[in-house]
């Protein structure tokens, strides 16, 4: 492996680790930044634009979002994928919600942005999914993703 792919390698972690980091912290800001401009997230059997994440992330239990390293495979130059462990721990009471992010990456103008992210849950039942979609709390997306 040649020093260049490293560093986008440390890049990338870099930058999951801003976004794991601004959830932690609830910064809305944070974690916009670390997505390119027509970034999206999915979850609840939804697709979510940036301009949804400010109610997205208000939504979210707060609490510890710990992540593990990702796995990487790049594409091209310009555009790679990975998958990342994550172990989320609720705030008020501890409890856990644990799986997995299905990412794609975007080298920009600004460096290396997420261009997608998908959660799966590990549920204690043995079941993977995307979320529960009925959920009272989560607010629905204000533009449907043509994707």
């Amino acid at each position: 492996m040649d020093s260049s792919r490293i560093a986008d390698i440390i890049e990338i972690e870099q930058l999951l680790a801003r976004y794991a980091v601004g959830m932690t912290k609830d910064d809305v800001d944070g974690v916009v930044a670390v997505f390119a401009p027509d970034g999206t997230y999915s979850a609840f059997g939804e697709r979510y634009g940036l301009a949804d994440f400010p109610e997205l992330v208000a939504a979210a239990p707060k609490g510890l979002f710990s992540v593990g390293t990702p796995a990487i495979t790049f594409d091209s130059d310009v555009s790679a994928r990975g998958e990342q462990p994550l172990c989320f721990v609720a705030q008020h009471d501890h409890s856990m919600r644990i799986g997995w992010y299905t990412d794609t990456y975007i080298r920009t103008p600004d460096g290396w942005r997420l261009q997608t992210r998908a959660m799966t849950f590990l549920r204690r039942s043995g079941a993977r999914d995307s979320g529960r979609p009925h959920d009272p709390l989560r607010p629905a997306p204000k533009q449907k993703s043509a994707n």
